[in-house]
């Protein structure tokens, strides 16, 4: 399975975003594996950027997304991607990886 998670910084030691749409980056991982770090030109600027952020990766193949919250505007167009999403707050990249 593919996932990506949202991160503050591009290493797996850095802390799992709070934000969705505005995540500084996203980690790619498989099979638990880190594989790309994207970083998020959606971070800054108007509206859309949940949206953004998940055609950015459903063209990766991403099939979760980890973030702390995601927006509710977000939530019908995950769907229609057909990825999965899973909430995580105050973890390490690693830590909620390993979890997983």
């Amino acid at each position: 399975m593919k996932i990506a998670v949202a991160a503050e910084g591009k290493t797996e030691e850095d802390m799992v975003s709070e934000i969705y749409g505005r995540a500084n980056c996203f980690l790619i991982f498989e099979d638990k594996k880190l594989v790309k770090v994207l970083d998020n030109p959606f971070r800054v600027g108007g509206g859309g950027a949940g949206f953004g952020v998940t055609q950015m990766l459903a063209k990766e193949g991403v099939e979760l997304v980890v973030a702390g919250k995601f927006g509710d505007k977000v939530m019908g167009f995950l769907a229609e991607k057909k990825m999965e999403k899973k909430e995580v707050s105050g973890k390490k990249v690693k830590e909620t990886v390993e979890e997983l």
